[in-house]
């Protein structure tokens, strides 16, 4: 079993299940002590149980200023200190344009921008002594616009942004900050938007559906001292989706048209 984050100290947020709990799942394995946080109370505890003496819950609105505060103030109470954090938590709805009013608008924008942005400022007190890692998790919609998403690509460009310029000011504590993009992921939260997450999907090079496990051992890396000279990058995730239009989706289209 890999040592990779043997004596690190962890807090993932929107780990209660889907791509938060496989990257806590993963820390944990690798030698972290992790902090799990979300709004799912029931599920959150399960998780943190689930993984043992080595993981613990909280719960986490990630827009509030004073539940950021508890949660750093928990994580060094329970384990010590904190070396990584890993902006996981996010949410999405599918809408065209005209249906997304101001609210939804800035619910989407206050949970996946504003969380990032306050979950760094919670930790930075902590990683000025000594150094870290904190991985903002964006999405392939963060690189390219996506039709019925507009807001949730918006929030994710904004993570992108927020990402490069915290890694410019921050660097010079040795704290290093990355963006990670996934593609399509089957997780809680994809599946509210598509019908069958088994079937071939030729819009990826690999003409499947990621899943949780293909991100989580990136996460480990860059959140690890295998990676101590990258920060301030975009590291996508999607199977080949952003390379172009794969073989199997040009097949079909010239099918249909020939």
């Amino acid at each position: 079993m890999s040592e990779q984050l043997a004596g690190k100290v962890a807090i993932i947020t929107g780990a209660a299940g889907g791509q938060g709990a496989a990257e806590a799942k993963l820390f944990v394995e690798r030698g972290a002590k992790v902090l799990i946080t979300d709004f799912n109370d029931e599920l959150g505890e399960k998780t943190a149980a689930e993984l043992g003496e080595n993981a613990l819950f909280a719960h986490h609105d990630v827009s509030s200023e004073e539940d950021w505060a508890a949660v750093v103030e928990k994580a060094i109470e329970a384990f010590g200190t904190i070396d990584i954090l890993v902006n996981n938590a996010g949410i999405l709805k599918m809408a065209p344009i005209e249906e997304i009013d101001a609210a939804g608008f800035d619910r989407i924008m206050a949970v996946n921008v504003r969380g990032a942005f306050l979950g760094i400022k919670a930790v930075l007190p902590t990683l000025k002594t000594k150094g870290g890692s904190i991985v903002n998790i964006s999405s392939l919609a963060g690189m390219q616009g996506q039709p019925y998403a507009t807001a949730y690509s918006a929030s994710k460009y904004a993570v992108r942004g927020l990402t490069k310029s915290a890694a410019l000011e921050l660097g010079r504590y040795g704290i290093r900050v990355n963006s990670v993009h996934p593609g399509t992921i089957a997780t809680p939260m994809t599946m509210a938007n598509l019908r069958d997450l088994d079937a071939p999907f030729p819009l990826a090079a690999m003409n499947r559906i990621g899943t949780p496990a293909d991100i989580a051992p990136l996460v480990a890396f860059l959140a690890s001292d295998e990676s101590t000279y990258i920060t301030g990058e975009e590291h996508v995730v999607d199977g080949g989706s952003l390379a172009g239009q794969s073989a199997q989706f040009m097949d079909t289209l010239m099918s249909q048209q020939g």
